[in-house]
């Protein structure tokens, strides 16, 4: 069978970086952050140490296929040494750029990452009184994969148009289900929009 992926996944995945191998609690951090369902079968822990603002270790671990894991290899190694602003605006089209692209029908797997780094960035901040200071402008749609507005939107930006092709995208609806209404109605809504 081919690797039907790039050299630089093959080695993220093969040889991944800043894998938490320990316990978590023997890795102490400044900001914790847990996204994904295992029943659907990916789920990411991401653990930061900040110092003034600055992301300056990483660990993870997450339940995934070769993808995922990839994906949380490299973002780990590319937001040490930075401020936590520029991580939190980081996009799973970043990580898919940095691994030199995924397969079309692994593209989702890469969302779990950002939603990680963010909700670890979220948890430091409301440590340090700063809670909310970052937030994303969004409308979470998925509750269970913390799927939002602006996930269908750049899905739909990147040729989503129906159901399948949102969940393949963003996994969204893979839990229980219950978005799919409000999901598929923000998806219509934004064919009036950009048309």
């Amino acid at each position: 069978m081919d690797w039907i992926y790039t050299d630089i996944v093959k080695k993220h995945f093969t040889e991944p970086q800043n894998v938490l191998m320990e316990d978590e609690s023997a890795w102490p951090c400044d900001g914790r952050g847990q996204t994904g369902n295992i029943k659907c079968g990916d789920q990411m822990l991401m653990l930061l140490r900040i110092k003034d603002d600055v992301i300056t270790d990483c660990r993870w671990k997450t339940y995934g296929c070769a993808s995922a894991i990839a994906s949380t290899s490299i973002l780990s190694g590319v937001i040490k040494g930075m401020d936590i602003r520029s991580a939190y605006n980081i996009k799973p089209e970043d990580i898919v750029k940095e691994l030199g692209g995924l397969p079309e029908h692994k593209i989702h797997c890469s969302v779990l990452g950002d939603k990680a780094l963010r909700a670890a960035i979220d948890d430091y901040l409301a440590k340090t009184g700063r809670a909310g200071m970052l937030k994303v402008d969004a409308v979470e749609i998925c509750h269970c994969l913390g799927i939002t507005d602006k996930d269908i939107e750049a899905a739909y930006k990147s040729g989503t148009r129906n159901w399948e092709q949102l969940q393949s995208a963003t996994k969204i609806g893979t839990s229980c289900g219950k978005c799919q209404k409000e999901a598929m109605e923000y998806l219509h809504s934004l064919e009036h929009i950009y048309g």
